[in-house]
C-alpha cells in the first residue's frame, strides 16, 4: 500500500486497448503494462478519463483491474485504480473493492451527471475517503465536468483527510494551485492536462504529473531534469513537447485517438481503435504524429508479444 508522500513524479493514465473489432485487446493491455512498467514511471492510473472509462462494461472493468494488479505487482510502480460512478453508494462500494485488491491508490471523479448541488458533491467524496484507508487523488476537472470547485473548498477536504491527494487540470491550474497551497500547505498535488503546465506546477509546490501514457519516456526525462535541478534541460525539452500537446488537447476525444495511434504507430499495441463515439484523425494528424515520434525519437516497443 502507497502513502501519500509516494504517490508523486510521472502517473500515466493507462490506455484502453481495444481489437478493430472494438474487444478488449487483453494481450495489447498487458504488453502496454509491462512496457510502462519499463521505462521510469512512478506509478499508474487505470480507468481515468485517457482510459474511456465510460465506454466499458463492468466485467470489462473488473477483468481488467485484476490484471492491472497483477501485472503490475513488484514492479515499483503504484498501482491507482479510478472512482468514476456517480452514485455515492456504488462509489463506495467500487472504492473499497479495489482496495480489497490490492490498489496502493484510487482516484476519485466527483459526480457530475444531472449537476448535483456542492453539498452533494462533497457528500460524494467524503464518503468514499472515509470508506477507504489508502490514498485517494481527488480529481479536479471543471473543464470536463462542468463543475467548478474554488481553491478554498478544496483546501477544507485537504486539512479533513490526510490521505487526500489532489489531481488538479483546471485550464490554467497554476493560480489555482497556488492559492489552494496557501490555504493547504500540506497538501499532495499532481497536475494533468497532458502536462501543460508540468514545470509551473512543479514551481508552485506540485508533486508530480497525471499525463497520457503513450510518451512516457519524455515525462519522465523532464521530470528527472527537474530533480536534478537541470530546470534549463527541463524547460528545453518541455518547450519543444509544448506544440504538440497544445495541438491535441484542443479536445479530450483528439488526444486520445492521438495517443493510442501513437502507441498502435510504436509497436507498444495492436490497433488504436477507439470505441464510438470518438475522434477521426486526418492524414495530416498522422504525418504530425510521425514527425513528433520521429523528433523525439520514440522507439518501438521493446516487450516481446510472446513473452506476455
Amino acid at each position: 500500500m502507497a502513502t501519500t508522500a509516494k504517490i508523486q513524479g510521472v502517473n500515466p493514465i493507462v490506455a484502453m486497448t481495444f481489437t478493430s473489432q472494438g474487444d478488449v485487446d487483453f494481450a495489447s493491455f498487458r504488453r502496454l503494462l509491462a512496457h510502462l512498467s519499463g521505462v521510469g514511471v512512478n506509478g499508474l492510473t487505470l480507468f481515468g478519463i485517457a482510459s474511456e472509462f465510460p465506454k466499458l462494461d463492468d466485467s470489462e472493468r473488473l477483468q481488467l483491474a485484476e490484471i492491472f494488479i497483477a501485472d503490475l505487482a513488484d514492479k515499483g510502480v503504484f498501482r491507482a485504480l479510478s472512482v468514476t460512478d456517480h452514485s455515492t453508494d456504488l462509489a463506495v462500494r467500487r472504492a473499497r473493492r479495489y482496495q480489497s485488491m490490492g490498489a496502493d491508490a484510487l482516484m476519485l471523479l466527483p459526480p457530475f451527471f444531472l449537476q448535483p448541488s456542492l453539498a452533494a458533491v462533497q457528500a460524494h467524496i467524503a464518503a468514499v475517503l472515509e470508506a477507504v484507508t489508502i490514498p485517494v487523488m481527488v480529481q479536479y476537472a471543471p473543464g470536463e465536468t462542468g463543475f467548478p470547485v474554488s481553491p478554498a473548498q478544496l483546501a477544507e477536504v485537504a486539512k479533513r483527510y490526510p490521505h487526500a491527494v489532489f489531481k488538479i487540470e483546471c485550464n490554467p491550474p497554476v493560480d489555482y494551485t497556488r492559492e489552494f497551497l496557501e490555504r493547504a500547505p500540506e497538501a499532495h498535488v499532481l497536475n494533468g492536462y497532458a502536462g501543460l503546465y508540468m514545470l509551473q506546477m512543479l514551481g508552485v509546490g506540485g508533486k508530480g504529473v497525471m499525463p497520457g501514457c503513450s510518451f512516457s519516456e519524455i515525462y519522465v526525462r523532464i521530470y528527472r531534469h527537474w530533480l536534478a535541478g537541470e530546470h534549463q534541460q527541463a524547460v528545453q525539452l518541455h518547450e519543444a513537447l509544448l506544440p504538440y500537446i497544445q495541438r491535441w488537447m484542443q479536445h479530450c476525444e483528439y488526444i486520445i485517438q492521438v495517443e493510442k495511434t501513437i502507441l498502435q504507430r510504436r509497436g507498444i499495441i495492436d490497433d488504436d481503435y477507439c470505441r464510438k463515439p470518438g475522434w477521426s484523425l486526418t492524414n495530416e494528424d498522422v504525418k504530425h504524429i510521425d514527425r513528433f515520434i520521429s523528433q523525439f525519437s520514440l522507439l518501438a516497443c521493446s516487450v516481446r508479444k510472446e513473452n506476455i
